[in-house]
């Protein structure tokens, strides 16, 4: 089975024009699962060929402008390209009046239902999604707003062993979470900050290259993918070295990027 994620945005909450903000298209054999949503992801959608009426089920991170600002656009848009099936958004509480007070007060027509499924903050992983290709799990994360990460756990067929995929952003350092991402094969974390920006990482509660690659290593992921970078880095090499240095199999996203979550 296909198994990969498509980077849509891997930039912080300041877009730039080679990094916008969080958003990916996760595939399981033509399955799509959209992950966060920040400004421009229904651009982004079309940009890098991701069929935006076959994503059924999004899941938002947090409720911060740069992970979910996007959704009022991109609900719109489907609607206009004719959109009647159902859609399924699964996100923290305060997601349906968010979306639905902008969807309103725009006079946005939607002839499609919403079904919005609002976590609540536990200590543990919660499985909020299943189907016949994978399970969805989401835990808690610790940043300034409620905050969760998602593992899709691929569903095995025949001899192939199982497959796992974390995304985690935003949020503070905290070995919490290594039970949740243990093993993965692969783990998408922020980075928000290099080494010499870790007084500012710690008071925002977002991860230095360092952090995130000393979180891999304790969690024994198989690879490490960098994500949420910010604009003041220009050249985001600084992070990536760092991380390498600490966890070799690292690599740092790019908008528009494919990558194979690999046996």
């Amino acid at each position: 089975m296909n198994f990969f994620t498509t980077i849509l945005g891997s930039g912080a909450a300041l877009p730039t024009a080679v990094r916008h903000c969080s958003g990916q298209v996760v595939n399981l054999n033509g399955f799509r699962l959209l992950f966060d949503c920040g400004e421009n992801t229904q651009t982004q959608i079309r940009v890098y060929h991701q069929k935006m009426q076959a994503m059924a089920t999004i899941f938002i991170t947090h409720l911060h402008g740069d992970h979910f600002f996007g959704l009022p656009g991109l609900i719109s848009s489907m609607h206009l390209c004719g959109r009647k099936d159902p859609i399924d958004i699964f996100a923290p509480q305060g997601i349906a009046l968010a979306l639905q007070t902008m969807l309103d007060i725009s006079g946005s027509h939607i002839d499609f239902e919403i079904r919005y499924h609002e976590l609540t903050h536990t200590t543990g992983a919660q499985l909020i999604f299943e189907n016949l290709r994978c399970r969805v799990y989401a835990f808690p994360l610790v940043h300034s707003v409620p905050t969760y990460g998602y593992l899709v756990e691929e569903k095995p067929r025949g001899k192939n062993p199982m497959r796992r995929y974390a995304y985690c952003s935003d949020t503070g350092y905290t070995e919490d979470i290594l039970p949740h991402i243990q093993g993965v094969n692969l783990l998408c974390l922020e980075s928000t900050f290099s080494h010499a920006f870790a007084p500012v990482a710690t008071e925002k509660l977002h991860l230095t290259a360092p952090m995130a690659a000393t979180l891999a290593q304790k969690a024994g992921v198989k690879q490490l993918l960098l994500t949420h970078i910010s604009a003041r880095f220009k050249d985001p090499d600084v992070l990536l070295k760092e991380a390498q240095a600490i966890f070799p199999n690292t690599l740092i996203a790019t908008d528009g990027e494919q990558y194979e979550i690999h046996y």
